[in-house]
């Protein structure tokens, strides 16, 4: 028997590896290792009161805070009944894309894009091909400048509030962060230049079941209650309060995020799913941008995802463009503070962050203390699809040299942009 480790999976957010074990020619086992250990913040917050909530929550991750602080302050807005106005909801859907445009630059350009450029990091490709890592770290920039604008900060944004925002964008703000997104429209037509000339990377299909908020309209990671699962033609639609029907997350020995599947078939989130159960989306600049990068969907290849990932960052870049010019149009009005009202209520919120499906679920008592709360993160949700996926690499690997084996599964896992440390924050007592 042979056995394939991979002790430390590299360019990815947390601590995880792969194993796989070869009998003669036969595959034994196949593994996603994800050792980063427990963080326990759900039983933390038992009795915390709501408004203590998404500040502690939105620290589970760094590069998708923002996508955590929203999504924990829908829960407790759907717990309490609250409702908030339009120009909130256009001001979070910024935020969102600019949290999206700054996490799938840093994937693009300087996690994924070494792999296909055969560089070990993007501080080694940076000595060959300085201009391919500056033009991902302006589109970085361009993300982190519209979550400094509307957040109040790049990381764990302060200024989004329960009902509202503590304190909306000044004209000579949105002024500045036009221009900022002028420069990165700009700079996306050369990111499509530069992905589209890649060398291919066809090494591994499979059938694939994905999931994706089915929004009211096909262009939102904010908007919506309802999650679509398609594969081969078939779909279902899930309502939020039904989450636990397809995450039913269950333990595995060699990994400390959960595993979930739907109807016993693991499912894939993220861009790639979201293009998918959305396709209303791919028309205009994203239909001839994915006509240059030769994707064909549906698509049954996991590496498309970062295809996905850069289709993506065109759009986020156009819509967050059009937002801040309507709001030049219109302007933007300060807004009273929404009296909250606390009660004893359960409260689900499903959004998009940049990885895939983000749910938070929080049951209140009458004073506003959290009973319990219960997040799952999108990593978590893929990670029996990417064990599912090294399988099937290795199955269509006709050469089983290591070497080989060992680039194709790494690839695929940062294909996933898995954030691990995202992943492990609970671990629940038999």
């Amino acid at each position: 028997m042979s056995t394939i480790v991979i002790p430390h999976l590299a360019r990815v957010e947390g601590h995880g590896g792969i194993t796989v074990e070869l009998e003669d020619d036969a595959i034994k086992d196949v593994r996603f290792d994800v050792f980063e250990g427990a963080r326990l913040l759900e039983p933390l917050l038992k009795g915390h009161y709501y408004d203590e909530v998404a500040p502690i929550l939105s620290r589970i991750c760094s590069i998708c805070s923002a996508a955590h602080t929203l999504t924990s302050l829908k829960a407790t807005e759907a717990a309490f009944g609250i409702r908030v106005s339009p120009q909130t909801e256009l001001l979070r859907e910024l935020l969102f894309r600019g949290e999206s445009i700054e996490s799938h630059a840093l994937h693009v350009f300087l996690l994924a894009l070494p792999d296909y450029l055969n560089y070990p990091s993007a501080i080694a490709m940076a000595a060959d091909k300085p201009g391919a890592v500056a033009l991902g770290l302006r589109l970085k920039k361009a993300g982190n400048t519209i979550q400094e604008i509307i957040g109040g900060r790049a990381i764990h944004p302060v200024n989004a509030t329960l009902g509202g925002f503590g304190k909306v964008p000044s004209v000579d703000q949105l002024i500045a962060l036009r221009s900022v997104l002028m420069q990165a429209l700009a700079d996306s037509e050369a990111m499509v230049d530069l992905v589209a000339a890649l060398p291919a990377a066809d090494f591994c299909h499979s059938d694939t079941l994905y999931a994706a908020l089915r929004a009211p309209h096909a262009d939102s990671y904010y908007s919506g209650d309802e999650v679509m699962l398609i594969s081969d033609g078939s779909r279902a639609i899930v309502n939020a309060a039904d989450y636990r029907s397809f995450t039913n997350e269950h333990s595995e020995p060699h990994s400390h995020a959960k595993h979930s599947t739907w109807r016993g078939k693991p499912f894939m989130v993220g861009s790639l799913a979201r293009l998918t159960v959305n396709p209303r989306r791919l028309t205009g600049r994203l239909a001839v941008a994915m006509k240059r990068l030769k994707l064909v969907m549906p698509a049954d290849n996991p590496m498309d995802n970062n295809k996905a990932q850069v289709l993506e960052l065109l759009n986020d870049i156009d819509r967050a463009r059009e937002i801040v010019e309507q709001f030049l149009r219109e302007g933007v009005q300060a807004e009273p503070s929404i009296p909250i009202h606390p009660r004893a209520a359960t409260g689900t919120a499903i959004t998009e962050a940049p990885r895939g499906l983000l749910i938070h679920s929080y049951t209140y008592d009458d004073e506003g203390r959290i009973v319990s709360a219960d997040v799952i993160t999108p990593t978590a949700m893929n990670a029996a699809s990417i064990e599912d996926r090294f399988r099937r690499a290795v199955e269509q690997c006709a050469d089983r040299d290591e070497e080989t084996l060992s680039r194709r599964l790494q690839m695929i896992a940062r294909a996933y942009d898995p954030c691990i440390s995202c992943s492990v924050h609970l671990v629940r007592r038999k």
